[in-house]
């Protein structure tokens, strides 16, 4: 497995080998002993699933705090999306800095987010589907969001903001400014 450091500390680009041939392809899209080997996170407790039907649907930015805080490996089985990652630790070098990255079911690259970050995306093309393992369970005690379109970020949503597809729930998040110091150390 290749593996691609970004500017913000812990955040990794993975890409698992494809063996491919008229049939299509194989691909081991998760092994433990490559995680161990890396010092990456390798107890992966609950897999998540989404669909989405629509281009433009915008699904968070999501994240859980301590004592529940996830690192998250996220993967697009069918479609495209485009990922957002936005480092929330106050002892990071990149506090309020997002990363942005296409991933497609097509090209099988995977995300890393380390626990600390929030994390999001819009689809790209109807009827695409995202997987993503965590490493704790979902809590919704210890479940929160950052708003998506704060003007504090600058993220360059690949739609208009008049035209994304949103929950309630991920129209009410606050922006960076307004949020506790969840994180106050690095995980």
């Amino acid at each position: 497995m290749q593996v691609t450091t970004t500017a913000i500390p812990g955040l990794l680009l993975l890409h698992p080998p494809r063996t491919a041939d008229e049939r299509g392809f194989f691909a081991e899209t998760f092994r433990r002993s490559w995680m161990e080997e890396r010092g990456l996170p390798a107890d992966w407790v609950q897999d998540n699933h989404s669909l989405s039907r629509q281009r433009g649907t915008v699904r968070g930015l999501h994240f859980q705090v301590p004592p529940r805080a996830q690192a998250k490996l996220v993967r697009v089985v069918a479609g495209s999306i485009f990922d957002v990652a936005v480092d929330l630790r106050r002892s990071s070098p990149t506090y309020g800095e997002h990363a942005a990255f296409e991933l497609t079911g097509a090209d099988g690259l995977q995300l890393l987010l380390p626990a600390g970050l929030a994390h999001g995306f819009c689809t790209l093309e109807d009827d695409t589907e995202v997987i993503y393992k965590v490493t704790d369970y979902y809590s919704a005690e210890h479940d929160r969001g950052l708003r998506w379109d704060d003007p504090a970020l600058a993220i360059a949503w690949p739609i208009p903001a008049e035209e994304a597809i949103l929950s309630a729930r991920d129209c009410r998040h606050p922006a960076l400014a307004e949020l506790p110091d969840y994180f106050p150390e690095e995980a």
